[in-house]
């Protein structure tokens, strides 16, 4: 297509965005800060064994699925390695409060079913309540890789709902309407303010089948980079964008760290908008309203979490994620403020590619407000002081008491922990306040937390998790959007249509 097109962040969004564009003949160039790429897909090796910093669950791998769907059209499905959790335990949830556990199952009928045993007079409830999560879904064309003419939208009273009203709607029985909100911290819900539709998205990619990486994210992070160095692009690490010139409202160029200069066509921010806009200094041609409007959209909160390595053959291997919650009614409070903490967790022991009945690491990830590091928020990686660190065994302490609630004996297995923050995921991902889904979605204001692919700067775009939809399944079909400015509207989408109508 002899187009050019500079992407600064080589996360998520940034490598999709860049796969997409390469495929069709751009020339991408890809600039990553980072010694490693893959911004949520990161993996680091501590200990001995892999531990993946944010992708731990995934939607939308299973056949047919949509994310699988992409995958294929860009070539790589046979370079990843996936590991699907059992169907008929994808989840558990337990609540401290009454020791009781829940099972979730994959599939519409198994799912209300399972549920079901534990509220059967809700049972006809639990039926509406899915029906109606695939119907909000089902208003999304792009969920579906389904092209569409349509420019502005029209959705149903319910897709802008309020979350929990949402599923109070359907669900009169308060413990289940909160155990129907267990997932709230994988997109980071919030009370009266997250729109129905984030949490039919997340509830529909989870009810048609969760996987897993095995053996780390990074392999899909390299599968993404292999695609587009494979259709002649480049990808950049250890060098992040410094500095952006522009003239005539129109960006000129990129200038590294290391002081390389790149120029482009189209210039693609998969970066925290806020982050980007501090990359132009006094001479921003964008909008101060628009800027302003960035600075002030809310985040969405952060979270605190352990990487332990375990003593061999001590735990068991479990195919699918745990959460703990310590009360019903405390379901909605994260983000809350002066929220106790922690209100609750998420456990996994993430897979080796040839995984055996004992697990050798486990990750805890407990959601955090930035208010709890905002005091160390001027300070560096291994420079915040005796204090800090004397605060994260606090934080490691209060985790591993609530796992012994569950494990007795837990402590006795834990060989090694290593800790990351708030300020831990603020200084490798560049997003403000160490957000962990981007921008905080408003039903309230949805206007205000929307921010569009298309900026005021004609050869400027956005992608990644501040537009749409965060997460692995939200930030692809991001990538979708975006490529389709440069290529044409419905040009991907039909291509993929295409190719599977040919499969």
């Amino acid at each position: 297509m002899a187009k050019s097109a500079v992407i600064i962040g080589g996360g998520l969004g940034g490598l999709f965005t860049g796969a997409i564009l390469a495929k069709e003949g751009v020339k991408v160039t890809v600039i990553e800060k980072n010694a490693t790429i893959g911004g949520g897909l990161q993996s680091f090796i501590r200990f001995g064994e892999v531990f993946d910093t944010g992708m731990h669950v995934i939607g939308g791998m299973q056949p047919g699925g949509n994310i699988r769907r992409i995958c294929n059209y860009l070539g790589i499905t046979d370079k990843i390695h996936i590991k699907d959790v059992d169907s008929d335990v994808i989840d558990t949830l337990y609540f401290a409060e009454d020791k009781k556990s829940y099972t979730i199952s994959q599939g519409k009928e198994a799912f209300v079913e399972k549920l079901a045993e534990s509220f059967a007079d809700q049972r006809e409830n639990l039926k509406r309540y899915v029906d109606a999560i695939y119907a909000i879904v089902d208003e999304l064309d792009l969920f579906y890789l389904r092209p569409s003419d349509d420019y502005i939208a029209i959705h149903s009273e319910e897709f802008m709902m309020a979350a929990n009203e949402f599923i109070a709607k359907y669900i009169t029985d308060e413990k289940l309407a909160a155990v129907l909100a267990y997932m709230n911290p994988l997109y980071a819900g919030r009370e009266n303010m997250t729109p129905a539709y984030i949490h039919a998205l997340i509830c529909a990619l989870y009810i048609n089948g969760p996987s897993r990486f095995a053996g780390g994210s990074y392999l899909f992070a390299e599968a993404l980079r292999d695609c587009i160095v494979e259709n002649g692009g480049e990808v950049i690490t250890n060098d992040g964008v410094e500095q952006i010139t522009s003239e005539d409202k129109l960006i000129t160029s990129v200038i590294t760290r290391k002081k390389r200069v790149f120029s482009a066509d189209y210039y693609i921010s998969a970066i925290h908008p806020c982050t980007l806009v501090k990359l132009f200094g006094d001479n921003s041609p964008l909008p101060k309203a628009y800027t302003n409007r960035l600075n002030d959209i809310p985040n969405s909160y952060s979270a605190f979490t352990l990487n332990i390595k375990l003593k061999p053959n001590t735990f068991r291997y479990i195919n699918h994620s745990v959460y703990y919650m310590s009360r019903y009614d405390e379901i909605w409070n994260f983000g809350k403020e002066n929220w106790t903490w922690p209100l609750g967790f998420l456990y996994m022991t993430p897979p080796d590619i040839d995984q055996g009945e004992f697990s050798n690491k486990m990750i805890i990830t407990a959601p955090m407000s930035w208010d709890k590091v905002k005091q160390w928020e001027d300070t560096s990686v291994g420079r915040r002081g005796k204090e800090y660190e004397e605060w994260k065994l606090q934080c490691v302490e209060e985790l591993i008491s609530r796992m012994e609630e569950l494990y007795p004996d837990f402590r006795s297995y834990i060989d090694k922990i290593n800790t990351a923050s708030p300020l831990t995921i603020r200084d490798y991902y560049a997003v403000k306040e160490g957000a962990m889904c981007g921008y905080s979605k408003d039903c309230n204001n949805i206007m205000l937390s929307q921010v569009p692919i298309v900026t005021k700067v004609k050869n400027l775009l956005l992608t990644g998790q501040n537009c749409n939809v965060h997460g692995f399944c939200g930030v692809p079909l991001t990538a979708i959007n975006t490529s389709e400015v440069i290529l044409g509207k419905n040009y991907v989408l039909d291509k993929i249509n295409q190719l599977d109508s040919n499969a």
